[in-house]
């Protein structure tokens, strides 16, 4: 069967392969692909059974998922479209087209097909809160307040319902309300960071700086990686003259992204005001790199440049601006004054000139507005801007950093990559996989050699180099298309050759690569049997049958693997006053004992194979045995002392059984060696 799979995808398309292809298992493996988050290789998948049985509307579903999570909006609406064009009643096919038009900004149509959805399930949570949102993106504040209404009625106690309605106050500007739901959404869930940056910003646009600063120090502490929170909190910092703060508010910014426009742009501000002028130009330049056409980064460039004397430099900056706002008249009194110093006498005068009519009708204007605003009580001064606000005249201002659109207007996705968790869970390091593609970490890791792959790699003369890494890389679609010839490829040559188990290992790599774990282990069961000491055999082996049993239970709604490592949370460790719950009572289950030998047959062949007592380690965690994953992430130190997830695990298996201390230990050598997160792990249980 196997074989037509593979012939369709390499496009040998007869007749009598699609007739052939077994749509129940490819959809097996599609689904499987895509809980993998492997999207492109989970099309491929759902491309061969829409071929081979167009009339089916479940392949279309999944693969509109796939291209939704790829932000292929536009495809996923198609295919959700093409899924309810042959069955009407698949309601999560509604959910789907609506989230992607509502990201195509069709908002009517996406409200509409949330209706529609409702009419089958009332209350679902998710629907109402994307039908509030949808209809604030409308300004139907009216409609939204009722679908929020029902909402939390309904669910009391659901943050993001807070949340959203709270972005509709104050997009109604009825700040009191907004605050009254933020201050309820903290009540509730005091471990959502947006909760508290949305409320300091809005304390800061009131003008209660300390409060503002309070709230946004709480969201960095529970969530240090958006950029936007130490921004604003820069700002705040500024308010209240601590430069110093602001100032390194925006370094951490930029250590974390070098082209962040806005980081970049304030920092060059405060560099101006502290008459750091050099290093201000420096930013500058390097917003007008990122953005050319930001005018009013070359105004302040422009100014800078004066300062230091170059004077050249400064009117070709100056130049720029005033060719797009050509009624900047304070523009014209600067150019004037570098002209002269030019000894551009007429060009000064001709400025100069220019200056005092455009400030004349300027005056006349403003005098007008002046009574207007006084009429209508409006006069306060605007001391910040947005992102958007292009107005030249605020080019000294500091900008604000407006929140993302996934925190307001974006469809909800519960599904998409790593789940971020709203309690801020603390999550294990995942297993570590045999593959032939890794990604990087943001901050680098040690590397750790091991003379038992190195000399797998020379034995077997694989196509590719095998790697052991926690943070394996998805496959394109060139490289999908690569592992299905490659295993066309061992195929042919097993037949020659039935008894290498160096084939049969290659084309099970090939499988597992293409998330076919039942034949990935078939081939993994005769290299072992032809080649007792393969020890990488074994290994692959063990992660073929721990990723099959990941996925069974997921499929059948228990818990298993799912609960711990990638998106694991250790029970415990998330209650509110930080202290620890005993652990559960150690569960063994048949489901782990071959995984369990299989290790133990890794570690006979290879007593310093430091990944089979960490994996091991792992299905400890899962029985709640967390004194023997100790003892196991123990022994992999030894081996390895610079071991980063070692000490990480073994950390967090020690909180969870009340060893606090040294549990905090392992953490910070964790942090040292390049494991972020350590960190707010530390402090929150500090």
């Amino acid at each position: 069967m196997k074989k037509y799979i593979v012939a369709f995808i390499v496009m040998i398309s007869s007749f009598s392969s699609i007739a052939q292809v077994d749509t129940d298992r490819v959809m097996i493996i599609g689904k499987n692909a895509l809980y993998f988050e492997d999207y492109v290789l989970a099309i491929q998948y759902f491309n061969q059974i829409i071929t081979a049985k167009p009339y089916l509307a479940e392949p279309y579903y999944f693969r509109a998922v796939s291209k939704f999570m790829l932000d292929d909006f536009k495809g996923a609406e198609e295919d959700a479209s093409a899924c309810l064009q042959r069955n009407p009643y698949y309601t999560a096919a509604y959910q789907l087209r609506g989230a992607a038009r509502q990201n195509q900004e069709k908002y009517e149509d996406s409200a509409a097909d949330y209706q529609r959805s409702l009419e089958f399930y009332p209350e679902d949570k998710i629907t109402l809160v994307n039908m509030g949102i949808v209809n604030i993106e409308m300004e139907q504040y009216d409609i939204a307040d009722k679908f929020f209404d029902v909402l939390i009625r309904r669910f009391p106690d659901y943050t993001p319902g807070y949340l959203a309605r709270s972005h509709m106050y104050l997009q109604m500007k009825d700040t009191t309300s907004a605050l009254a739901d933020l201050n309820k959404a903290i009540e509730i869930d005091p471990y959502t960071s947006q909760s508290f940056s949305t409320r300091g910003i809005l304390y800061f646009q009131q003008s209660e700086y300390n409060m503002a600063l309070a709230d946004l120090d709480e969201a960095i502490r529970l969530d240090p990686y958006f950029e936007g929170n130490y921004i604003n909190r820069g700002l705040v910092k500024y308010y209240l003259n601590d430069l110093r703060g602001a100032m390194a508010d925006y370094d951490r910014v930029i250590e974390m992204d070098e082209d962040n426009l806005i980081a970049r742009f304030n920092r060059g501000l405060l560099r101006a005001q502290v008459a750091d002028n050099n290093r201000a130009i420096r930013d500058f330049d390097k917003v007008i790199e990122l953005q050319p056409d930001n005018t009013i980064a070359y105004l302040n460039r422009s100014i800078l440049n004066n300062e230091i004397g170059n004077l050249e430099g400064s009117l070709s900056d100056l130049n720029i601006v005033l060719e797009t706002h050509p009624d900047f008249f304070t523009g014209y009194y600067m150019r004037s004054q570098l002209k002269r110093e030019l000894n551009d006498l007429r060009g000064a005068e001709r400025d100069y000139n220019l200056a005092r009519n455009l400030e004349a009708n300027a005056h006349t204007s403003s005098l007008s507005n002046t009574e207007l605003a006084d009429a209508s009580g409006t006069t306060e001064k605007k001391e910040t801007r947005d992102q958007t606000d292009l107005d030249i005249e605020k080019f000294n201002l500091l900008v604000t950093a407006g929140e993302e659109d996934s925190e307001t207007t974006k469809y909800q996705r519960q599904s998409r990559g790593r789940v971020q968790n709203m309690n801020v869970p603390v999550e294990l390091e995942p297993k570590f996989v045999l593959t032939y593609y890794e990604s990087s970490f943001d901050v680098r890791r040690p590397v750790y050699y091991s003379e038992t792959m190195e000399r797998a790699n020379n034995r077997l003369s694989l196509d590719w180099i095998l790697k052991v890494t926690n943070n394996e890389a998805p496959l394109n679609e060139v490289q999908i298309q690569t592992h299905f010839r490659s295993i066309q490829d061992y195929s042919g040559r097993i037949e020659s050759e039935p008894h290498n188990a160096y084939l049969y290992f290659g084309r099970g790599m090939d499988f597992m690569q293409i998330q076919d774990y039942e034949n990935a282990i078939k081939d993994m069961d005769k290299a072992v049997e032809l080649s007792p000491d393969l020890l990488v055999g074994y290994f692959a082996r063990a992660i073929l049958r721990t990723a099959q049993l990941e996925y069974d239970y997921k499929l059948s709604g228990e818990s298993a693997f799912s609960d711990i490592g990638k998106n694991n949370v250790i029970t415990g460790l998330n209650d509110i006053t930080g202290k620890l719950k005993l652990p559960e009572i150690s569960i063994k289950s048949v489901q782990y004992d071959e995984i369990l030998k299989e290790y133990e047959e890794i570690i006979r062949i290879d007593p310093d194979f430091i990944y089979a007592y960490y994996n091991r380690a792992e299905i400890f965690t899962i029985e709640k045995d967390y004194r023997a994953a100790i003892t196991d992430y123990t022994k992999a130190i030894e081996i390895e002392p610079q071991f980063a997830e070692a000490y990480f695990n073994r950390g967090i298996s020690k909180l969870a059984i009340g060893e606090t201390s040294e549990g905090l230990d392992d953490l910070r050598k964790a942090g040292e060696l390049g494991i972020v997160q350590s960190y707010s792990i530390i402090k929150r249980m500090q």
